[in-house]
């Protein structure tokens, strides 16, 4: 594992958390709290990426906890665990940004949106192309594209 890398969940252990939830009571609110405390620390660093502000990554992400808590007992297995927490992290983020101050600045800030969270989830929480691709619901073509289109726009600012 890549220094930084996201912790992710194997399936195994997903599909232990999803038996607790569903069990209810005090094994719902057990299996909840495992999923945010395994997750909470990789899903702020992407809603840091997106917002550029810990105040509004913190709103996004206790705002996808929320919406996670609630439809958690009705998740369906067509995709991962993890990657629908990401999905409703990343919906979150937009909206907490859209809400925020303008003239958010950060290292990235010169890239657009879509570069930007490529390059982020790649070099920074040290995703696959594949789980990016599968996170944002694009190709892994498309991913990778990203990734390039975002390493071009920063080698062409470097020394500006």
């Amino acid at each position: 594992m890549r220094p930084g890398r996201v912790p992710a969940l194997s399936a195994a252990e997903e599909a232990e958390i999803l038996v607790r939830v569903r069990a209810g009571g005090a094994a719902r609110r057990e299996g909840a709290g495992d999923l945010f405390r395994r997750l909470r620390e990789p899903v702020h660093a992407v809603c840091l990426h997106v917002t550029g502000r810990r105040a509004d990554a913190e709103a996004a992400v206790a705002e996808a906890f929320l919406a996670v808590q609630r439809a958690l007992p009705g998740f369906t297995t067509e995709s991962r665990v993890t990657t629908w927490v990401y999905r409703l992290a990343l919906r979150a983020a937009f909206r907490a940004r859209a809400r925020g101050r303008d003239g958010v600045s950060t290292p990235l800030s010169c890239l657009s949106a879509g570069p930007r969270l490529v390059l982020a989830l790649f070099s920074i929480d040290g995703l696959r192309s594949g789980e990016i691709a599968e996170i944002l619901g694009i190709p892994e073509e498309e991913a990778w594209s990203r990734l390039h289109a975002a390493r071009r726009m920063l080698s062409g600012t470097q020394g500006h």
